[in-house]
Parts: C-alpha cells; sequence; structure tokens
C-alpha cells in the first residue's frame, strides 16, 4: 500500500500528492533557473575584453583596495604577463556599463599600470545572487579586515534571506517562492502544505506493524530546517555567535570601526561597544581621543550596560576610562632562578613571596627608624 496523506481527515492519494509536486516544480522551472554560486545551471559564460571606464564598482562593496605592497606587486604581474584571471561583472542594473562583482584590486591594478581594457566575465545575476557572487569571491583573500567581514557577512546574509536560502531547487524552497494560494510547501522528505486556511494542519504519515503484527499508521517526524543565519556561518566555517558578533561591528560609528581595523580596539571590546547608542559612540570616541586610551572588556561591558539603561552620559564615560586597568599597574618581576637558592626546599610560592614581602617591610621600617634619629 502506498504512503497516505491525512488532511483535516480526508485521505488523499500519494500520487495526486506527488502529482502536484512534479507541477509545481514544473511551474517554478519556468520562472527561474537553478543557482549555484551566482552561476545558473543552464547559463553559459561569456567572455568580453572590455574597457576599464565601461565597469562600474559594486554598490556598497564592503572591501577596500589600499594602494599597498600587494596591489604594486599585483601591477608588476600584469605589467608583466596581462590580466590572467577574467575579472566579473553583470549587466549594470542601474545604466550603462556593467557592474563589477570580483576584479576591484585588478581594476585597480590595471589603472595604475596603464592597461584600459580587461577580460571580463559577463553573468546576468539577480541582485541577491550578485552580492552572495561578489562576497564569497573576496573572501577567498588572505588579508581581511574585521570590518570588511562584518559587512559581507551581513551583506550576504540579507540575501540569503531575501532569496529564502535557495541555493538550489528544492519542493521547500519552491514553497517559500510561491505566492499563488499555496503559503508554504516543503520538500519531498517533508511534504506538508498549508493552504491560507490557517485551521487546515497537515501532516505526511505512513504504515507500519508493531511487535504483535498489528497495522496502524504514524505520522514522520520532519526534519530540522536550518534558518539562513546558521547555513551561512556553515558556509563560512565559523560558529554562528562568531558570525553575529562579527555583523555587530556594523552598527559602529566609522571612528570607532578604524580604531578597530587598526589594532587599536579589540573584537571582543568593539563587540560590547556597538550596543552604544550612535551618540553615545561619538561621544566615547571624544573621550577615548582626549584621554588617549580604550575601554578594557569590562569596562566596555559596563558602558554598554549604563547605555541599555539610560544611564550614560560624557561624565561616566571619564569616570570608566579613568580607572587604573589591572595591565597599567606597574608590576616588579623578579626570576625566581636568582631567589630559590636562599629559600628552604619545602617553601610554598605563597611562603616565598610572604617572606619577601616581611623583610621588604623590615626593611622600610629600619630605614625609617635611621631618619629618625639623625
Amino acid at each position: 500500500m502506498g504512503g497516505l496523506f491525512l488532511f483535516s481527515e480526508i485521505y488523499v492519494r500519494k500520487d495526486v500528492v506527488l502529482d502536484m509536486d512534479a507541477k509545481i516544480q514544473e511551474y517554478y522551472s519556468s520562472q527561474e533557473e537553478v543557482v549555484t554560486e551566482g552561476k545558473t545551471n543552464t547559463q553559459v559564460d561569456e567572455i568580453k575584453n572590455l574597457r576599464l571606464n565601461q565597469l562600474v564598482n559594486f554598490k556598497d562593496h564592503p572591501f577596500k583596495v589600499e594602494t599597498n605592497t600587494e596591489l604594486f606587486e599585483l601591477m608588476q604581474s600584469i605589467e608583466k604577463d596581462g590580466v590572467l584571471v577574467p575579472l566579473l561583472a553583470r549587466p549594470n542594473p542601474n545604466g550603462e556599463g556593467y557592474e563589477l562583482i570580483s576584479g576591484h584590486r585588478r581594476k585597480a591594478a590595471c589603472e595604475w599600470a596603464g592597461v584600459t581594457e580587461v577580460p571580463v566575465i559577463i553573468r546576468d545575476l539577480d541582485n541577491c545572487q550578485a552580492v552572495i557572487a561578489m562576497v564569497d569571491s573576496n573572501l577567498q583573500r588572505e588579508n581581511i579586515k574585521p570590518s570588511e567581514k562584518a559587512f559581507a557577512y551581513r551583506m550576504k546574509l540579507e540575501a540569503m534571506k531575501q532569496q529564502g536560502k535557495r541555493n538550489d531547487l528544492t519542493f521547500r524552497q519552491v514553497g517559500e517562492k510561491l505566492a499563488n494560494g499555496l503559503d508554504t510547501i516543503s520538500n519531498q522528505h517533508d511534504m506538508s502544505l498549508d493552504f491560507k486556511n490557517p485551521t487546515l494542519e497537515t501532516s505526511k504519515i505512513e504504515p507500519f506493524t508493531n511487535e504483535n503484527g498489528e497495522w496502524g499508521m504514524q505520522n514522520i517526524i520532519r526534519p530540522e530546517r536550518i534558518n539562513s543565519n546558521k547555513e551561512l556561518a556553515i558556509q563560512l566555517g565559523e560558529s554562528q555567535k562568531q558570525v553575529e558578533r562579527y555583523i555587530r561591528l556594523t552598527y559602529l560609528i566609522p571612528k570607532i570601526l578604524d580604531m578597530v581595523d587598526e589594532g587599536k580596539i579589540a573584537f571582543t571590546i568593539a563587540v560590547e561597544l556597538s550596543f552604544l547608542k550612535e551618540e553615545e559612540q561619538y561621544e566615547l570616541h571624544a573621550v577615548m581621543d582626549l584621554e588617549q586610551c580604550t575601554p578594557s572588556l569590562s569596562q566596555a561591558n559596563r558602558l554598554k550596560r549604563m547605555s541599555q539603561k539610560g544611564e550614560l552620559d560624557m561624565d561616566e564615560m571619564y569616570n570608566i576610562l579613568g580607572e587604573e586597568k589591572p595591565n597599567q599597574r606597574e608590576q616588579i618581576k623578579i626570576q625566581s632562578e636568582k631567589l630559590n637558592k636562599y629559600f628552604p626546599a619545602d617553601f610554598t610560592e605563597h611562603q616565598k613571596v610572604e617572606l619577601i614581602e616581611k623583610l621588604v617591610k623590615d626593611w622600610h621600617t629600619a630605614q625609617s627608624l635611621k631618619k629618625g634619629s639623625r
């Protein structure tokens, strides 16, 4: 007997539902092609030689192109051998020419070298596909700043949410995209249908027999669905929490974010400061600049909590940053090898410290007495 589906006590043959599955997939396939890393499964790439002035930089491109040693070496390589790897672009959705997706550093190196024409792969991508392709290609670079990662992760996450996590064509994703009467249709392993009737509940069921040979029906347990946040973390090879921390950096004002990129503020401290209101961040930057110091992790956490309570102002910032940090206290270090020969063999570290403290105290008392007798 084939599997049955129970729809509010109405039994529907499995082959009817599977036929519905086939029709919906056929419909959806006619609307969009299957996309994998920005390329459709039927799409043929076109390579053109384009002038540099035909290429428009990607809108809100999060990766900075800096004139440094690496770019200079790339420029020398292009002068010698030309552009070995074609750039990637799409037809400019906002006007003439092409929008550059991958190859901003190669373009800058070509401009530096005086090269006016470059090979470019032209690929027809929508906005979400373009963002994902841009981020994925640039995350392969060796040196990426925290701010670049932060905005790249955020842009890709928003694109994935907009396209319904559509990395390939699955029945569940068909349901997420369609809006023609079927609100949600799960994949073939989780084929629950959710029509616009909110009282309708559906489950996939299958026959079974127990140990006594009695026949019955049971629901098939639905597999866990992966949301966009978790899927992004898996793709990046980062924990979901770490991805969330990076995205928090996008809420920092540019001046503080620059300090993170320069290594003046640690990553975990920056995450705490990202919870401050924009106005508070500008005030904090002014205080840090005047006092020539940055908050510790515990101080940043206190600033965040005071901000959340509405108790943070510049006076409190001065008070908190003016506190002496443990790593700012002067310390005297003595190598244990220099003193061990003077202690009994069974002395613990604590006993050694106590004895040194007592001897220094006795010496100080003796010095005070000498001064008093003069």
